[in-house]
């Protein structure tokens, strides 16, 4: 019993050692490639980094609620170049997601860059956790065709979308 204890104590330590550190690392480094894709924006979208938005930033609202958890519209038709805004409206945590194994190679890597440093994981934004909170990602350099999104804290609650670049 004493081992499970001591296993159990040190591994908690280890992980919030492990969780508090990323934390402080990236505010630094958030603030450097947002200026950097400011000051250069096709630079930066050649050198596969974020591509500007050049079109309409188009809102999508993220909802949950009695009605169910979903997107608001769960359909997006959009143009390269156009934004999606993401908004945390009720019933969060929310994130907005996309398959990497749906995403063609050629797409996924520019659609990554365009997260930004608002992601948590490839083609996965921040988690966000009040109401009001907002990702925007460019579609920047994105080719036409369609690409499902999801959220992942709700997704087997089938909290679902499908965004159609044209």
């Amino acid at each position: 019993m004493r081992f499970i204890g001591k296993a159990l104590v040190t591994s908690a330590v280890v992980l919030g050692a492990c969780g508090g550190g990323e934390k402080k690392e990236e505010a630094p480094a958030a603030a450097a490639p947002a200026a950097a894709t400011a000051a250069a924006p096709a630079a930066a979208a050649t050198a596969g980094g974020a591509a500007p938005v050049t079109g309409a930033t188009i809102e999508v609202k993220m909802i949950g609620d009695e009605k169910g958890y979903r997107f608001e519209p769960a359909e997006v038709k959009a143009k390269t170049g156009d934004a999606i805004k993401f908004t945390f409206i009720s019933g969060g945590p929310h994130n907005v997601a996309f398959d990497a194994a749906a995403i063609p190679a050629d797409v996924k890597a520019q659609l990554d860059a365009n997260f930004g440093t608002n992601k948590m994981a490839e083609l996965s934004s921040n988690m966000m956790m009040n109401a009001g909170e907002s990702v925007t990602i460019s579609l920047g350099g994105i080719k036409a065709g369609a690409y499902e999104f999801h959220c992942t804290p709700h997704l087997a609650m089938n909290m679902k979308g499908k965004l159609t670049v044209q």
